[in-house]
């Protein structure tokens, strides 16, 4: 796209979106009835994305499935009596038919321990055809939760499903079977893993609990690969929001923290393979989720790395990224948080020294960008990442604190960026 072009439509983007949420501060949201009724809570989340190949990893996005049995196993980080689930055909270009699903206790693997699966219904039906673009909310499953239980979900799609809208980076282990396999608690016939192990999560975007102990609002952590947890461990559930939902339990103050991170995502620009911007997605992944109270944005390292989207096999050159451009997407991120209710956390992005892409300019830039979000009050506190993994100001993440590529935390690092939140902050 022409730069002028894109520049215009990323200014009209951001005045669309700041348009649109200044409108409803003052009304719900049509759909707010049955799906965002308070005494519901979201206990798990996932942005999705459009189905492309990933350049990084072997995903199932593009061919999608076809009579098979999709497991999927997420951790809640609120508890209850009863659950229910978002499935998202966000970016189908045609209905997707779901025949049937099950959800149960998740044990190793993907086994499911024996007794607890339910079957999952939409309106009183086993199967359910979710709209081109549109999402549906599964009926109520009574299956007694707590914080930290993993559930496994299993999708049975009796014909073919086209590419499918899915969340790429998971770490977490997704599991395939040819045929009908909902209703199996062991493991046997789901032997299909992608591999190295990566893992993406396909259709499920939401997991929502009602009936047990009183929880805060929810925090989203809201960001890049750093959020969304590259470098943890697979199945190890040890991303930074995971260790942050661990450290609000041991402190007594119970409260969902959901995942809103994008492997590579953008702050200003929209990618083939990465997702939608950082300001196209926000109401969406953030503000539109069940009883939010806060969000901690981490943003903007990706915009300063990459001129476009050529990671994604896509020959575009973005604008120039500047600090000026930077600094208005996050007050108009920050502007629309405020204008639902929601407090704005403002993450310092983290160093990179000794990365192969490394240049003074860009390091220059995301220093400038640090200091604006420490000292320029736009937002209600800071989640200083930055100085947690590098109080020194060495510009580096030490050795064990990265992933091996010094961009990328370590569990290790990512247990430090938990760690240095305030827990005062997310009130």
């Amino acid at each position: 796209m022409n730069p002028l072009r894109r520049a215009a439509s990323v200014a009209a983007l951001t005045a669309t979106l700041t348009a649109a949420l200044t409108v409803t501060a003052t009304a719900a949201p049509a759909s707010a009835g049955s799906a965002h009724s308070q005494r519901w809570s979201a206990a798990w989340s996932a942005s999705m994305m459009r189905p492309s190949a990933a350049p990084w990893f072997a995903t199932w996005a593009v061919q999608g499935f076809d009579h098979q049995s999709v497991r999927q196993v997420v951790r809640l980080s609120a508890g209850g009596k009863s659950v229910r689930f978002r499935v998202s055909n966000a970016y189908g270009t045609t209905p997707l038919r779901l025949t049937g699903a099950t959800v149960g206790r998740a044990a190793d693997g993907a086994a499911v321990a024996p007794g607890t699966v339910r079957t999952m219904r939409f309106a009183h039906r086993d199967s359910v055809v979710v709209p081109a673009g549109g999402e549906v909310l599964s009926d109520p499953v009574t299956l007694p939760t707590t914080t930290g239980d993993r559930v496994a979900l299993t999708f049975w799609f009796d014909g073919p499903t086209g590419p499918a809208t899915y969340h790429q980076l998971s770490m977490t282990t997704t599991y395939r079977a040819h045929g009908d396999h909902r209703g199996d608690t062991g493991a046997a016939a789901f032997g299909d893993a992608v591999r190295p192990g990566f893992g993406s999560w396909y259709y499920l975007s939401g997991v929502e609990v009602t009936g047990g102990r009183p929880v805060g609002r929810a925090v989203v952590a809201f960001g890049e690969s750093t959020t969304d947890g590259f470098g943890a461990t697979v199945d190890g559930d040890d991303r930074y929001p995971d260790r942050l939902a661990e450290r609000l339990v041991a402190a007594g103050r119970p409260r969902p923290v959901l995942n809103a991170g994008i492997g590579s995502n953008k702050m200003l620009a929209d990618s083939v393979c990465a997702g939608d911007s950082a300001l196209t997605r926000f109401e969406r992944d953030v503000l539109d989720l069940p009883n939010v109270g806060t969000v901690i944005v981490s943003h903007g390292m990706n915009d300063i790395l990459r001129t476009g989207d050529q990671v994604c096999g896509v020959d575009r050159d973005d604008p120039p990224v500047t600090l000026q451009r930077l600094i208005d997407a996050h007050r108009t991120l920050i502007r629309a948080a405020h204008a639902r209710g929601v407090r704005a956390v403002g993450a310092t992005l983290m160093p990179f020294g000794g990365a192969p892409f490394w240049t003074a300019r860009t390091d220059r830039l995301r220093r400038e960008l640090n200091e604006w979000i420490r000292s320029s009050g736009a937002y209600d506190a800071v989640a200083d990442f930055d100085r947690a993994v590098d109080p020194a100001g060495t510009g580096a993440i030490p050795e064990g604190y990265h992933f091996g590529d010094h961009l990328h935390p370590s569990p290790l690092g990512y247990r430090a960026m938990a760690d240095s939140v305030d827990l005062d902050s997310l009130r």
